[in-house]
């Protein structure tokens, strides 16, 4: 009999660990329209993104990321980090508040890009404008959750551009890092879309 108490215990306690391991489907705390409304915010701005480092490439023949990436440090470009959206530890929360954060990081550095060339100013503020829609669009969704900080937060020191060059090689830096942290968007958002 105390045999079979204890395997039945063992049983229920392994059945509750596995119960506490396994994620809670977060996609039921989310808005099927809000998750359905970033995918495609998250698309329009990579394929805007994409554009500026096109032009970038055709009319200054910054063509190369990789070999640019020597100047990141030494511009002074930070990179948002997005570990709290991979569908391996995915925490809502968190992901929400590093996906605005990251929004936010890169709206500060788009601005920083300001003045980069008359015949690409169209395409930067079109950049602006779609990141800057999406962090509201996440910043209202993380208040109807009840998960929103108290303060919004504040934009920290950007870097400084000093020469036309330096700004060129920022726009393909940044739009690189920001298609990157897009990816890893993509990924956390498609798998909180999925039933």
């Amino acid at each position: 009999m105390k045999l079979m108490v204890l395997q039945l215990l063992l049983w229920h306690s392994a059945l509750w660990t596995v119960h506490e391991a396994t994620p809670l489907g977060p996609a039921r705390s989310l808005p099927q329209s809000f998750l359905l409304k970033c995918l495609e915010q998250v698309r329009k701005i990579q394929a805007d993104g994409a554009e500026l480092q096109e032009r970038l490439c055709a009319a200054h023949k910054l063509c190369h990321p990789e070999e640019l990436m020597l100047l990141r440090h030494s511009l002074g470009i930070p990179q948002a980090p997005l570990s709290s959206c991979s569908s391996q530890s995915l925490q809502l929360t968190s992901c929400l508040n590093q996906l605005h954060g990251g929004l936010f990081l890169y709206q500060g550095l788009l601005q920083a890009l300001a003045g980069i060339s008359p015949e690409l100013a169209p395409t930067l503020d079109t950049l602006q404008l779609d990141v800057t829609d999406f962090a509201t669009n996440i910043w209202l969704q993380m208040e109807d959750l009840g998960a929103a900080p108290a303060v919004q937060p504040t934009q920290g020191a950007m870097p400084t551009f000093t020469s036309a060059f330096q700004r060129r090689a920022g726009g393909v830096l940044v739009a690189s890092q920001l298609h990157r942290f897009l990816e890893l968007a993509y990924r956390g958002l498609r798998y909180l879309a999925e039933p």
